[in-house]
């Protein structure tokens, strides 16, 4: 693979595997978010040496000829750019549809019109909803316990489609929980993490006994470059996850161990989604994504956990990163 282009990645995951392409020798053509600061998101952030590498192409994921024309010459698509934030799903839901879904369209019709070799499409674990048996393959009922897990959903189902009606190459990656420096305080983790950075001793969170299964960035970005590597993917969908569960609670518990400090949680009634839209229970099966690829979690089980969200806690730590986040204000 030569020239790839990742959509997404000024965001967090795309970032982060915008820079781990580089440094293994591709060649990256990164599509931002058109906005009138000129600003690439996090790659702002990135080494010097990895922006003089990049080729940087603003637009819109909704516009289809301009993601046409982002594509062109590329072998290979990382598609992340996306709508993840589910509280402000039920707030704006019409969005979600016309950035999830359609923007997967577009991806995936430019790709059989320009003869793409292979899109990878980045899915999520909120697709299986609760967990009706765990720990959760990718033969596990879909349920679109949110607007977002429902446009994600329906863009999975759509990207899949063109693979079934025209043989487009194309693979879902679904990531479980994904954790790690950069990521929005509109997570769980961060959320945690800044509160407790910036001195505060009483944690605002929501419900804290739903599960997760948490992935530190490296893992789910050399996860999702195994799944374009491997010519065993194409047309399947692989759960990126540790195939380790623990509870919101219990990570708590963990990160307050780990910056060495006491603290009493308090619950936050506008940080708790409706009860039948909770998803209270996630816990990966990766042997079909391990089968499939050379790829396994390094920072699987709590021992692996611990040392993710020790390096997560150092990067918030720093003064120069914990002040891009507002603290004190619940972001939906």
């Amino acid at each position: 693979m030569s020239k790839v282009l990742i959509t997404g990645a000024d965001g967090f995951i795309g970032s982060h595997l915008t820079e781990s392409l580089v440094r293994k020798g591709y060649d990256v053509r990164a599509f931002v978010m058109y906005n009138s600061f000129n600003s690439w998101g996090w790659l702002d952030q990135v080494d010097q040496e990895v922006r003089d590498q990049l080729e940087v192409v603003s637009g819109d994921i909704r516009d289809p000829h301009g993601v046409k024309t982002a594509m062109k010459g590329c072998e290979v698509v990382f598609h992340l750019a996306a709508l993840i934030a589910i509280p402000y799903s039920y707030h704006s839901p019409a969005s979600y549809v016309d950035t999830n879904v359609t923007g997967s369209l577009n991806i995936v019709q430019a790709a059989r019109e320009l003869n793409v070799s292979k899109v990878v499409h980045t899915s999520t674990s909120e697709v299986y909803g609760t967990a009706q048996f765990v720990p959760i393959t990718e033969e596990h009922p879909l349920q679109g316990q949110s607007p977002y897990s429902a446009t994600k959903i329906g863009a999975d189902q759509l990207v899949m489609s063109f693979h079934t009606s025209f043989d487009t190459p194309v693979a879902i990656a679904r990531p479980f929980n994904t954790y790690g420096p950069r990521q929005s305080a509109r997570a769980v983790i961060p959320t945690i993490i800044t509160q407790i950075a910036s001195g505060q001793k009483r944690i605002k969170l929501g419900a804290l006994h739903p599960t997760r299964d948490f992935n530190y960035v490296e893992d789910t970005v050399n996860g999702m470059i195994a799944v374009a590597e491997s010519e065993k993917t194409i047309g399947e969908v692989v759960n990126l996850g540790s195939n380790y569960e623990i509870s919101i609670g219990e990570t708590v518990e963990l990160i307050a161990e780990v910056m060495k400090v006491d603290i009493e949680i308090e619950s936050d009634d506008i940080r708790m989604r409706p009860q039948k839209s909770e998803v209270f229970r996630l816990w990966a099966n990766n042997s079909k994504v391990k089968n499939l690829t050379d790829w396994k979690p390094f920072y699987g089980e709590k021992e692996g956990l611990k040392k993710g969200l020790e390096k997560t806690i150092e990067w918030f730590m720093d003064s120069k990163n914990l002040k891009g986040y507002k603290t004190a204000i619940y972001n939906i």
